[in-house]
């Protein structure tokens, strides 16, 4: 375990993201006891990534994040610990990730790895972390008439002939709308019709085995953005329902899962 971070200015960091989902952090050396490691420190827990430095270009030092090793899922605040102990924020540089946006993982090794680094609200250096075993990633969403069509891909298991899509009501005491899909080898592709659904927030998943295997949650991951929540995924709609109307439309959580909001409408006041 590191040192508490101490008051000093914090370093800029260069990064870079490879079409593996590897990084590697640049930073300057940092005092006459020079910079030993970047430090990789998972928020809200004890767990820890120590990358050695090594001289780089123009006497910078460079960490590298490969992508086969493992950081499991979460938000990882950037570090550099010097020689004599002295731990220090990192703060984004010149960040490179147009790899991220043209990156097709194979999934042959059971899993996706995603590594996104970002700009926290501090100005901090910060990466988002996904690993899924297996992973379901979410495409072009359409909307229709009271409906949302989902195109995705699944990566690291196979489609099967019971492969089914699920809409799971976060808070509702019937929580499961089973849909049928259309698959074509790793390419899925479904309907949800919002007449179905209660008011609430509804949760994407995908059964690739069916209702007897496990079921993997819908996300939108395989880009450069690290935090998709401050907007919706797609257009609103009106619909009416068996229990009045509604609208309804998805939109991606602060982890990039796609989920369906319903609220009621509220019938506008006669005047007077």
């Amino acid at each position: 375990m590191t040192t508490p971070a101490r008051r000093s200015a914090p370093l800029r960091a260069d990064c870079i993201a490879d079409s593996a989902g590897g990084l590697t952090f640049d930073v300057p050396a940092a005092g006459e006891a020079g910079t030993a490691h970047l430090v990789l420190r998972r928020r809200d827990g004890r767990e820890e990534v120590c990358l050695p430095l090594t001289p780089a270009a123009s006497g910078r030092l460079r960490a590298a994040l490969p992508s086969i090793v493992a950081l499991p899922e979460g938000r990882w605040d950037a570090f550099a610990c010097t020689d004599d102990g002295e731990t220090r924020r990192l703060v984004p540089g010149v960040t490179d990730l147009r790899s991220l946006a043209a990156r097709t993982p194979s999934g042959s090794r059971g899993h996706v790895a995603v590594r996104v680094p970002y700009a926290t609200r501090q100005g901090n250096l910060t990466v988002r972390s996904w690993l899924r075993a297996p992973h379901a990633e979410a495409g072009d969403l359409r909307t229709g008439e009271g409906t949302l069509t989902v195109h995705g891909r699944v990566y690291g298991t196979a489609l099967t002939a019971d492969a089914c899509a699920e809409v799971r009501g976060r808070h509702a005491p019937d929580p499961v709308r089973r849909l049928d899909i259309r698959a074509e080898d790793a390419e899925f592709r479904f309907t949800v019709p919002y007449a179905r659904l209660e008011p609430g927030i509804w949760d994407l998943w995908l059964r690739p085995a069916g209702t007897t295997g496990p079921g993997v949650r819908i996300a939108r991951l395989l880009d450069d953005v690290a935090d998709r929540k401050p907007g919706p995924a797609g257009a609103r709609v009106r619909v009416d329902t068996p229990h009045g109307p509604v609208e309804a439309g998805p939109y991606y959580t602060r982890d990039n899962d796609l989920s369906v909001s319903v609220t009621p409408v509220t019938p506008a006041a006669s005047p007077r």
